[in-house]
């Protein structure tokens, strides 16, 4: 056998090498302009994680004044079986809304108290075993007129403190109320790139 061109060895391993690996072919044609596109993507990479939540854009697919409505859409595709991570319901024109639930007064104020008392004396007695007594001769004994002191003794604290504390408030309103978040109108979209595919399955699920 003849000897072999280390030359030819090396040259062959070179080409090999860059045949498996592409990137190296950038890298030796131009390594300046490379390493520049790497640093670019790292740049673009980082600012695009700082600059936090973004609010979607892509083709919207409906728009409703009802939330409900809107979350129709979004099942018919989930039922079409559209990729649900590509869907966002987007509120328009937010608005707080504040419901009114009931009358507030000292009356109402001494029954909340008195229910929380009620609650909290109960579970501290469980927790304390109060009531349960041992007598001499190694016995457990209940004494339920202890259990209910406690009950009426927390429930008398849990009044006293809910009025002290309506009493002092500088603010008072003569109403409870739930105060929450709605948009005047919602819009269904998804990325441009998928707006064929949710079209596709929106009419897909329409014909069955």
């Amino acid at each position: 056998m003849g000897a072999l061109n280390s030359g030819s060895i090396t040259e062959a391993s070179s080409e090999i090498a860059l045949d498996t690996y592409p990137l190296l072919f950038a890298l030796r044609d131009n390594p300046i302009c490379s390493a520049h596109s790497w640093h670019n993507h790292a740049v673009a990479d980082t600012a695009k994680r700082n600059l936090g939540p973004q609010i979607p854009t892509g083709h919207v697919l409906g728009e409703f004044s009802s939330y409900q409505d809107a979350i129709a859409l979004v099942d018919r595709l989930v039922a079409a079986d559209f990729a649900a991570n590509r869907i966002s319901i987007i509120g328009l024109d937010p608005v707080l809304v504040e419901k009114v639930r009931s009358k507030l007064g000292y009356g109402r104020v001494v029954l909340s108290g008195a229910i929380t008392g009620f609650w909290l004396g109960i579970l501290m007695s469980l927790l304390l075993g109060v009531g349960i007594e041992t007598t001499a001769d190694g016995q457990l004994s209940y004494n339920p007129q202890q259990f209910a002191a406690v009950l009426v003794v927390s429930a008398g604290l849990g009044m006293l403190i809910n009025i002290i504390r309506f009493a002092v408030t500088k603010n008072k309103r003569g109403f409870l109320s739930t105060q929450m978040p709605v948009a005047s109108k919602y819009r269904v979209l998804v990325p441009d790139l998928d707006a064929a595919a949710a079209l596709k399955a929106l009419s897909a699920g329409g014909a069955e």
